[in-house]
């Protein structure tokens, strides 16, 4: 692994991951944000007996490409999530409730409801999105991700561990959590790769679930192979892999 660069700044190189993990929470601002970012490395993950829980800040309101009347995406887009979460065999998916696609900030208040879900679900290991923007895909680098990476990061460090950090999280009986791990995606210069050959076709699976997103279904898999493929080809995995990446921190 060699250091994650942006800009004149350099980054420590992602650590080797735990292999005791047995529960995950991942982070996103919008539904199919992790189907796009992770699908296939959650796929394994769960393949493996690890419990993986889904926390999305929006119900992906302002998405949609067509005439479905607006009062309809949210629903749609949940149910759509929880299909593509039961591809990639996440069971566990929560909607935090009061913040609106394209409107996501970083606020004490974030801050406190996804330190509250870091209590409650009391994982080793997040996943998020990176706080940088990589402007090479400018379809990561949407405001909403880079709060939600930003709000994250805080409720990982040092909310959810602070036990005088809100402190009505310890009125609701949610004892601090220390997370030992952070897997950010959609980070600029990610050195750490996961193979997700073998789980291709869930994460192909989970990013089609999103019907409502998808004018073109065909290009879009098209794409994503493509996109996988390169990855794996930049972690020297072999021709025909397919993979994911990631930066790779200890937080604990």
């Amino acid at each position: 692994m060699s250091p994650s660069t942006l800009g004149d700044m350099t980054y420590p190189p992602s650590i080797t991951p735990a292999d005791d993990i047995s529960r995950v929470l991942a982070i996103a601002a919008h539904p199919d944000d992790l189907d796009f970012g992770a699908a296939g490395t959650v796929a394994q993950w769960t393949k493996a007996g690890v419990e993986v829980t889904y926390c999305l800040v929006t119900r992906g309101d302002a998405g949609g490409f067509d005439d479905t009347p607006r009062t309809e995406i949210p629903r749609i887009r949940e149910a759509e999530q929880r299909a593509a979460a039961a591809a990639v065999g996440v069971t566990d998916v929560r909607f935090l409730d009061g913040y609106m696609d394209g409107a996501v900030y970083v606020t004490h208040e974030l801050r406190r409801d996804l330190s509250r879900v870091i209590r409650q679900v009391r994982p080793e290991r997040v996943l998020a999105p990176a706080i940088e923007r990589d402007y090479s895909r400018l379809g990561t680098a949407h405001p909403d991700h880079k709060a939600v990476g930003e709000a994250a990061f805080a409720a990982i460090f040092p909310d959810a561990r602070n036990a005088f950090a809100h402190p009505e999280l310890l009125a609701e009986g949610l004892q601090p959590w220390t997370v030992s791990e952070l897997w950010l995606m959609d980070a600029p210069g990610p050195d750490f790769g996961v193979d997700i050959t073998d789980a291709m076709d869930a994460k192909i699976a989970a990013l089609r679930s999103h019907v409502s997103q998808m004018a073109d279904p065909d290009a879009m898999e098209a794409r994503i192979r493509r996109y996988s493929t390169t990855r794996a080809a930049d972690f020297g995995l072999g021709p025909g892999r397919q993979a994911e990446s990631f930066i790779v921190l200890r937080t604990g």
